[in-house]
């Protein structure tokens, strides 16, 4: 058949060269992007997936950028926390010393205090001026709020980290279901009775050995047991007929034992006993009066106030936490389990220690318990507490970065190996194949090309025809 309106050979070659010359097109331009997928055409399916898995890969890297940062913002902290750390040890070092007064002069006391002045004065300062990317760290700012603390049933709060929802507050219920007891020992009687006694009295403090004169009252013993209170941890009350002694404090740690050395008296040693008690509904951790709870989602401790401690309650007390604390994004993604939230109190000296023993400021030389005034052991006792609560907030800061950044970046940097592999295993040119099927495509468009040549040429044969 001999037609020249319709070349159907033409047709087919143009056909295939369009054809080869569009899979020659997307070898050109894979092998110029390195993609094996530049639109959706290509493979829709494969493309879903790898933005999917794009996706997650920038979330991991915004997270391993987040936990580094944090792990700046927490050496910052660390570094003047362990600056803070070795002034207390300074001052308590000079504590110490003038609590050797019989050695020094008054002079020589004040100096201690004027020394005292100037380290409380840089701690003040360290707490004040601490800070990261304009965000103060260590004067309060980042610490938790709380409202609705009830005095008269918690004496100290301290809350460590709370997740707390997005411009949302958290309750706290504590309840007391067993009470808190104190090592007692009783001797029931008006006096020491007709013979003259000797007693040792020991506490979790110490010994004192006591003597007492026949027919002295209860009430005598009693007075000279607490004037040496502070020595032994034992106290004493007569109640009734009887004659109480009782352990300072309360909890297991805590013991009074009372043993006739000469004579007829009373002999006896019993412990404390810790209370029991729930916030939550959790099982706390509890340490006489003093009830700690750790889980994902809330790091507290709570010191309960004898009188509420030491009664068993169903409805207990309650209070919110309603804001502060720092918020770390460690997650690929936003969400509750993708983030860590800790408590960064102040260190100032009007916050260091506590509203029962005191604060660090009263050692100042215009406070109660200044070096000058001679309250040595109350002075002690609120630099022990003081040296406490920086070393456990460091020690927490620390534990955060050992077992939750440091570990969280590992893991983050072995699920970005993995997820990256398997988003370039969809996505990425194989450059071994895409050559070899250039050259493929370049052949087959160049056959094409001399195919079209010669389809084209093919109608002029009906010239001969007319011949």
């Amino acid at each position: 058949m001999s037609r020249i309106n319709t070349n159907i050979q033409s047709l087919q070659a143009i056909h295939r060269l369009g054809r080869n010359t569009g899979d020659l097109n997307t070898r050109l331009e894979r092998l110029a992007s390195g993609l094996r997928i530049n639109s959706g055409k290509d493979d829709p399916a494969g493309l879903i997936a790898s933005e999917t898995l794009r996706s997650e890969i920038n979330g991991i890297r915004t997270a391993i950028d987040n936990t580094s940062r944090a792990n700046n913002v927490i050496n910052t902290a660390e570094g003047s926390l362990n600056e803070v750390s070795s002034l207390l040890l300074e001052l308590q070092g000079l504590t110490l010393q003038a609590a050797n007064s019989g050695a020094l002069s008054d002079q020589e006391v004040q100096a201690n205090q004027l020394q005292v002045d100037s380290i409380l004065n840089s701690i003040n300062r360290i707490s004040n001026t601490t800070q990261f990317n304009g965000i103060k760290l260590l004067n309060g700012s980042l610490d938790y709020t709380l409202s609705g603390v009830t005095s008269t049933a918690i004496d100290i709060v301290t809350v460590n980290a709370a997740k707390l929802p997005d411009n949302g507050s958290q309750s706290i219920v504590v309840q007391v279901t067993g009470s808190a007891q104190l090592g007692e020992v009783q001797f029931t009687g008006t006096d020491v009775g007709t013979s003259a006694i000797t007693v040792e009295v020991a506490g979790v403090f110490g010994t004192e050995q006591l003597s007492f004169a026949a027919n002295t009252t209860t009430s005598a013993v009693a007075t000279a047991v607490n004037s040496l209170k502070e020595s032994t941890g034992v106290s004493a009350v007569v109640s009734g007929s009887a004659l109480r002694f009782t352990s300072t404090g309360y909890g297991s740690d805590q013991f009074v034992s009372v043993k006739t050395i000469s004579g007829v008296f009373v002999n006896g040693k019993d412990s404390g006993q810790d209370a029991t008690v729930a916030i939550n509904g959790s099982a706390a951790d509890v340490r006489g009066l003093t009830a700690t709870l750790r889980n994902g989602d809330l790091d507290i401790e709570v010191s309960l106030d004898a009188a509420f401690g030491t009664v068993v309650s169903n409805t207990g007390t309650s209070f919110n936490i309603t804001g502060g604390g720092a918020k770390f994004q460690i997650g690929s993604q936003v969400n509750r389990p993708g983030q860590i939230q800790v408590g960064l109190g102040s260190v100032a000296t009007t916050k260091l220690g506590n509203d029962v023993l005191g604060r660090l400021s009263t050692i100042g030389s215009d406070g109660d318990n200044s070096l000058v005034k001679g309250n040595f052991i109350q002075a002690q006792k609120i630099l022990t507490e003081s040296i406490r609560q920086v070393s456990v907030l460091r020690g927490r800061l620390g534990a955060l970065q050992k077992n939750v950044l440091e570990t969280n970046s590992n893991s983050l940097s072995v699920a970005l190996e993995n997820v990256t592999a398997s988003e370039s295993a969809i996505r990425d040119a194989d450059f071994a194949s895409e050559t070899a099927a250039l050259t493929r495509a370049q052949i087959l468009v160049q056959a094409n090309t001399s195919v079209l040549a010669q389809a084209n040429a093919a109608p002029q044969q009906v010239l001969a025809l007319l011949q």
